[in-house]
This record gives structure tokens, C-alpha cells and sequence, in this order.
């Protein structure tokens, strides 16, 4: 899935009356139509999966679905639970009980409320795309791995990783697994072959519904959702004790990070996505608003005994594709599955729990973009370590931990880059040599005077051993941080300790303050060592080599 930049924010508009105000309702009324039964059984799935139920799943669909369209910055972007947010509570279940969760939706929906308030909106365009891939290749791992012990209808231990919770629930398989790895199989082979025949399709429900039927007919043994509410629950302040709130606090930021991420990278994919329908206006979005919107989402779900919400890359995809323009679109989605609540419990309750596993299975799969990590991998060996490392950390430690350490590799591998970036030349002296310019030494610095590459700079310029004055060219240094000023500094007093005459010049007026705070202009023998010509400055130099040894 490549990333690309985000938009402009959208400038304010205000309501016309021109004859076309509502030509857009039979589209979204269709679109939200087509996302709802796209998102019944993945709002189920996701449920089940981080442990608060499928019960919690509904509601997190339908309260932080319509709350995120109503309040949200992106116009076609469609939230509610997610993939991601179910690797990250799961662990979070497997230690606090399931009772934990709406608190930390309410916390975690409070932080990102206030990052969008922040207008800290932005901050998602410095995440590196192979930090991106590697992120999304890990959930897809993991979420796929979560699903093997229904698969097999053996439970796992709680809070075991999932890698290692598969290996083992594998290892105990006994005869029934026949039954629920026979559901799974019919899952994903619909889910593969419905949308070649018949597009439009909803694969996934169709092929729950089959499954489902058939599972009754059959009166197979295998695991089935349960009763479900028949009702929206009342909202509800979860319970909360400071304990709590300190003990809940660290998970709370994880959630919080996670959806700010995944919510502004879901907005930005529906902003460029190919659509012959969806306008430019509708393309825009607000982060700063996207993030208000999910906070308030999370907020929501949480006080209806929900779980936190994200922007749902795949649903908004099928919004978009179904031919969405407006905020119409997410809200019917979600009065959608609200109806389905109120009149359609029973049926559901009967849906096997291994025809959810197979399809978050599917959908895992189709979360990684397979020719964008392997252009990744093909491009530069630091971005493919920074994918695999960004992986590994996902499906071995931590999603959140993942991100860190992603980006603090990307991080050091690009001012490795820059290091080598920054480079030093001797250069030849202008005109005409003269007796004694073996004494003089010319060095250009160009690129960046920063930490990763100072000492290398000095230790270049205190190399030449012959030189009575020394002429630094900063003129093509294009960064200076405190630590190269600083070095900088340090070469010059050094240089002078030993006798060498230092003359600079070209410094940038940019450049001006951070030398000048450092003490580099002070360590110079006079100020009138600091030159905005080279000629005059070769010039001084040569009258310097000229003079006898004693004259400083």
C-alpha cells in the first residue's frame, strides 16, 4: 500500500441551494448500505479477537462508526474496530479482564482528542513508509496468527504470543479440528472465489451465511458466537479508581498512539485512492480534525461499553469504491449494523467463532501489499532493515514499541546517510602559486556540520601537518547543529593552540547565530580572520606564510 503526502486542508465551505444539493444521497445511502454488510462480520471478528466480545465489536461499530463520520476531518472515511486495535488489546484482556477496556477507550480516546486539539495532526507525514510496511506487514502476521486456535478449536493461553500460541494449540489439535478447519476452508475459498464471479458481491457475509446454515443443518460441533444484546446498551461512566487509571495509564498511550496512527494513514489512503466518483472536495481532509473526531469516537464506544476505534483502511476502501461522497456514507454504515442489533441477534448468535477466524484470515492477507514491501526490500538495504526490523518488533513485542523502533532506526540510518553526506576538500589555491603556499591550506566544507559528521571533518583538517594557516570554506554547508559549531570550535582553538592561523570564510547568515553562540568567531585569532571574499582571504593568508615565525 504506497503512501503518499496528504492533501491540503479543505477551506471552509457553506451550504449552497443550488439544484444539485442532494444529488449525492442515492450514492451514499448505497454506499453505506454496501460498507455495513461489508463490516457486520469483521466488526464481529475484531471483537472476538482482542477478547471483549462480538457483543462489544457491534457497538464500537455502530457508536464510534457514526460519533468518527459526524466529527471526523476525512469525508469518506469510515472507523470502528480494527485489526490493529485487536492485537493491542488482547494482551491488554489477557491481564485486566475485558471489564478494562471501555476505561482505556475513554482514556485513550481523551489523549487523542487532545493531540487533535493540539493540531498535532501532521506528525503522521514523518512516519517513513518502510516504517509503514513493516508495521502493517506485523499486524497482518499477528492478526492471522490469532486466529489459529479457533481454526483448530483448541483455546490458547492468555497473553501467550501469538506466534507462540499458534505453534502450540497446533501441537494439541485433536479430531475436531476437522470440523472448524472445514469451516475456515469454506470461508476462504468463498471469500477468494465470489468476488471473480460476481464483484459486487459481499463475499465474506455470503460465505458466513453459508457456513452458518450449514453448521445448523449439519448440527456440527463447533463453537458458536452466542447471545448477543438485542439493544444498544445505555451509556455508562466506566468504573474508576486512581489505582486504575495509574495501573491502565501506559496501555491507554499505546491505544491512543495506535489510533492517531492508523486513523491519519487510513484518511490519507482514502485521499488518493482511484475513484471516478469522488471529488476533490470530498479527497480532502482535516488531521487535526480527523483526530478530534476519533477521540471523541473512542469516547463514545468506551461509555457504551465498547472498545477503541480507528479509521478501517479496508471499509473506507469499500466505501469509496461503492461510490461514497459525503459523511451520509459512514453514518448509514453504521445505522446498519445498529438495525442488525435490534432485529437480527438470534441469527447471528449462531455464527460459528472459526467462520470469523477464517475471515480475518482472508482480510489479514489482503492487509499487506505484497509488490509495495517488496519494492521496499529491492530499494536501499537500510529501508528493507528498517521494514523487517519494524515487523519483527511488531509480531514479537509490541505494536506501539514497533513504531519506536522503527522510526528510531530509519532515524539513525538517515543521519548516517547525512554524515556521509557532509564531506571535506582540500582544494588547490586561486591563481598563480607563490613561494610558501605549501604552508597554506585550503579546505572546502560542504553538506552538513552536524554530530554524525564533525569529529570526521576535524580529524580530516588537522591531518595536514605542514600548514602555517589554515582557510575553511563554509559557504557550501547546507546544515550546522550545535554539536558541529561546537567541534567546529574546538578544531579552530586547537588549530590556533598549535600555532596554525585559522581564516574563515562564506559564513552563512543562517549559519551567523549558532557560531557565533558556540564560540566558534571567538576563538579566532583576530576578527579580522573572518573573510566574505576567498581572494582577500587567500590574500591574508599568504601575507601571514610571509612573515617571520615570531610575528603572530
Amino acid at each position: 500500500m504506497t503512501r503518499t503526502s496528504a492533501p491540503e486542508r479543505a477551506p471552509r465551505s457553506t451550504p449552497t441551494t443550488s439544484p444539485g444539493r442532494w444529488s449525492h444521497v442515492p450514492a451514499d445511502l448505497l454506499a453505506g448500505v454496501t460498507v455495513g454488510v461489508v463490516a457486520l462480520p469483521l466488526a464481529l471478528a475484531f471483537g472476538v479477537s482482542s477478547g471483549v466480545g462480538p457483543a462489544a465489536g457491534l457497538v464500537t461499530a455502530v457508536v464510534a462508526g457514526i460519533v468518527a463520520a459526524v466529527f471526523g476531518g476525512s469525508r469518506v472515511q469510515v472507523s470502528g474496530p480494527t485489526g490493529a486495535m485487536a492485537v493491542v488489546l488482547a494482551p491488554l484482556v489477557a491481564v485486566h479482564g475485558a471489564g478494562a477496556v471501555p476505561l482505556v477507550a475513554v482514556m485513550a480516546g481523551l489523549m487523542v482528542l487532545g493531540l487533535g486539539l493540539a493540531r498535532l495532526g501532521r506528525v503522521v507525514t514523518f512516519i517513513p513508509w518502510p516504517v509503514v510496511e513493516g508495521f502493517t506487514l506485523g499486524i497482518a502476521t499477528i492478526i492471522f496468527l490469532q486466529q489459529v486456535p479457533a481454526a483448530v478449536g483448541v483455546g490458547a493461553t492468555a497473553g501467550q504470543n501469538p506466534l507462540v500460541a499458534a505453534i502450540d494449540v497446533a501441537g494439541r489439535a485433536g479430531p475436531e479440528a476437522l470440523w472448524t478447519l472445514g469451516t475456515v476452508a469454506v470461508v476462504v475459498a468463498l471469500m477468494l472465489v465470489l468476488p471473480r464471479i460476481w464483484a459486487a458481491l459481499p463475499a465474506s457475509l455470503v460465505a458466513i451465511i453459508v457456513v452458518t446454515v450449514t453448521a445448523e443443518l449439519l448440527d456440527a460441533p463447533v463453537a458458536r458466537i452466542g447471545a448477543l444484546p438485542d439493544s444498544l446498551p445505555a451509556p455508562s461512566i466506566p468504573g474508576v479508581t486512581p489505582a486504575l487509571l495509574t495501573e491502565l495509564a501506559g496501555p491507554a498511550v499505546a491505544v491512543a498512539a495506535l489510533a492517531a496512527i492508523e486513523s491519519l494513514l487510513s484518511a490519507r489512503v482514502a485521499a488518493t485512492m482511484p475513484s471516478d466518483t469522488l471529488t476533490d472536495e470530498a479527497r480532502r481532509y482535516d488531521p487535526d480534525r480527523e483526530l478530534v473526531g476519533q477521540g471523541l469516537a473512542s469516547v463514545a464506544a468506551g461509555l457504551f461499553g465498547g472498545m477503541p476505534a480507528t479509521g478501517a483502511i479496508a471499509r473506507t476502501a469499500v466505501n469509496v469504491r461503492a461510490g461514497a461522497r459525503t459523511r451520509l456514507a459512514a453514518v448509514v454504515h453504521g445505522l446498519i449494523i445498529l438495525l442488525v442489533i435490534y432485529a437480527a441477534t438470534g441469527p447471528v448468535g449462531q455464527i460459528p467463532l472459526a467462520a470469523l477466524s477464517g475471515v480475518l484470515m482472508v482480510t489479514a492477507v489482503r492487509m499487506v501489499d505484497v509488490r509495495a514491501v517488496r519494492t521496499v526490500l529491492r530499494s536501499t538495504r537500510g529501508s528493507a532493515l528498517v521494514l523487517v526490523v519494524t515487523a519483527v518488533v511488531t509480531i514479537a513485542v509490541d505494536l506501539v514499541q514497533a513504531i519506536v523502533v522503527g522510526l528510531a532506526v530509519a532515524a539513525l540510518l538517515a543521519l548516517r546517510a547525512l554524515s556521509r553526506a557532509a564531506v571535506v576538500h582540500r582544494q588547490p589555491l586561486p591563481g598563480p602559486a607563490v613561494d610558501g603556499d605549501d604552508h597554506i591550506a585550503l579546505f572546502r566544507l560542504d553538506g552538513s556540520m552536524f554530530f554524525g559528521a564533525a569529529d570526521r571533518i576535524a580529524e580530516t583538517v588537522q591531518r595536514d601537518h605542514a600548514a602555517r594557516v589554515v582557510v575553511l570554506r563554509l559557504s557550501g554547508l547546507r546544515l550546522v547543529d550545535a554539536t558541529g559549531a561546537h567541534a567546529l570550535a574546538e578544531l579552530v582553538a586547537t588549530l590556533e593552540r598549535a600555532g596554525v592561523t585559522v581564516l574563515v570564510k562564506g559564513v552563512q547568515e543562517q549559519h551567523r547565530p549558532v557560531l557565533t553562540r558556540v564560540g566558534v568567531l571567538d576563538e579566532l585569532a583576530s576578527e579580522s580572520h573572518l573573510f566574505d571574499d576567498l581572494d582577500a582571504a587567500i590574500e591574508h593568508a599568504r601575507d601571514h606564510v610571509a612573515r617571520p615565525r615570531t610575528d603572530s
